[in-house]
């Protein structure tokens, strides 16, 4: 590291567990977020300031003023620009030094193959069953951890599903993918303005510290937030050995 990257991330060089040694991790990492808004604004601006070496931000939607009131990463300006480059533009705002990829696309299961297998963490950050089960069957198939969040209302979720742990599930175990859940959008459901911020941060926690190997991850726990008691609950979540995406890989 220069001695610009010394200072700008001294605070976490001072901290025993990461130093030198884990921000050079972060440095030489690439992070694949997908979703730019509320929950990938928070958690790719941290993932940046962290010092995230690469960030690849997919999402092929446009900024909408009622996405203001909680997708941190857009301005009134940006209106109608791709929220993909939105975000690319504030992430290079914070950090000039992190490279990031801004792709404008609904990626099909052949191009999350191939953007997961570019990348050594995932955050799943959309709000649909249908993407996050596409994204959990790369994230296995490519054998890279997963941090998936979600919130509606005023509540939020957050869990780490890590294939490289054989004994931990993986998304679908939790909600298997041949069951019918009920997507519930923001738009007609509303959300809580700052959970997603909550949500987002703790993704963006739960990803740097898989990317430098210390802590414990949220493995094998769903923790769930009720943000109008602020109240949190975390429960265990074992492997379905029968799940149809992951048991081969026991």
């Amino acid at each position: 590291m220069n001695d610009s990257q010394l200072l700008r991330y001294s605070r976490h060089i001072l901290l025993d567990e990461i130093g030198i040694e884990g921000q050079q991790k972060l440095l030489a990492a690439r992070a694949l977020v997908i979703g730019a808004g509320g929950l990938g604004s928070p958690a790719a601006m941290y993932l940046a300031s962290a010092g995230v070496g690469h960030i690849t931000l997919v999402d092929n939607d446009a900024v909408d003023l009622t996405n203001l009131q909680r997708q941190i990463a857009h301005t009134t300006e940006r209106v109608g620009q791709p929220k993909a480059e939105s975000a690319r533009l504030t992430l290079q705002q914070i950090n000039p030094e992190t490279a990031v990829t801004a792709l404008v696309e609904r990626v099909d299961d052949a191009r999350l193959a191939e953007l997961v297998a570019q990348a050594d963490v995932v955050l799943d950050c959309t709000d649909n069953f249908a993407t996050r089960h596409a994204v959990n069957r790369a994230c296995v198939a490519g054998n890279k951890p997963l941090v998936s969040g979600a919130v509606i209302r005023f509540d939020g979720q957050i869990s780490v599903f890590d294939p490289r742990a054989g004994d931990k599930p993986c998304y679908s175990c939790l909600f298997p993918q041949d069951q019918q859940f009920e997507d519930v959008a923001c738009s007609t459901m509303g959300v809580f303005a700052p959970l997603v911020g909550v949500v987002g941060a703790m993704q963006a926690a739960e990803a740097l510290k898989l990317l430098m190997g210390v802590g414990g991850s949220l493995a094998g726990r769903l923790m769930m937030l009720d943000g109008l008691n602020m109240e949190w609950t975390s429960i265990g979540v074992g492997r379905n050995n029968a799940c149809p995406v992951c048991a081969a890989k026991k």
